[in-house]
């Protein structure tokens, strides 16, 4: 496996990461209209703002692409007029990073939902140092801050996780991810059965 990033490995990210750019942008709105249901069902959907860096990495399979991803996402949705500003650069930057954290952990190596998921957790944990940085979560009762924590951090493998995977298996399925990587030794083994 090559692991430096082609010029095609970035557009092709970068592309991936505007679609997920838009649908964090639309995510927003949503996230706000089910905090008032309370039990932190927003936390619990919280995972889809780590999506980008997940499916990029499963798509491309190459360093730096989960940084890359989150980065790109983040700045499309500041592009299209997010809610919270530049704040969400700074959430890219660290929910990416801490993503690439966990697919360096396995040396670029596992492209399978567990590891997914270990990348979904450390983008929840960055996002959780940038919400104690700010200065709200705190503030909240013990039982509290622990349904906070286990709705995000349960969000998260879920969404960026499992949902992540899934999504990229079924876009395997279509042949679609083909343009993008070649085929492994294992997928012409298949052919040949």
């Amino acid at each position: 496996m090559q692991k430096g990033l082609k010029l095609t490995d970035i557009l092709t990210t970068v592309v991936i990461s505007i679609v997920f750019g838009i649908v964090y942008k639309l995510w927003g709105p949503f996230y706000y209209f089910v905090k008032p249901f309370g039990l932190h069902i927003d936390q619990l959907i919280y995972g889809m703002w780590f999506i980008a860096a997940t499916v990029a990495f499963l798509i491309i399979r190459k360093p730096g692409v989960a940084l890359l991803a989150e980065i790109a996402a983040s700045s499309g949705e500041f592009i299209m007029g997010s809610e919270w500003g530049l704040e969400v650069l700074l959430y890219g930057v660290v929910q990416g990073l801490f993503a690439e954290v966990a697919f360096a952990a396995f040396r670029y190596k596992r492209f399978d939902v567990f590891v997914v998921s270990l990348a979904a957790i450390g983008s929840t944990i960055g996002s959780l140092i940038m919400d104690f940085y700010k200065g709200y979560i705190e503030a909240l009762a013990p039982w509290n801050l622990a349904l906070f924590l286990l709705a995000r951090f349960v969000g998260a493998i879920l969404i960026s996780g499992v949902f992540a995977s899934s999504l990229v298996k079924a876009l395997e399925a279509t042949g679609v991810t083909q343009l993008v990587r070649s085929a492994s030794k294992e997928d012409f083994d298949q052919l040949n059965r």
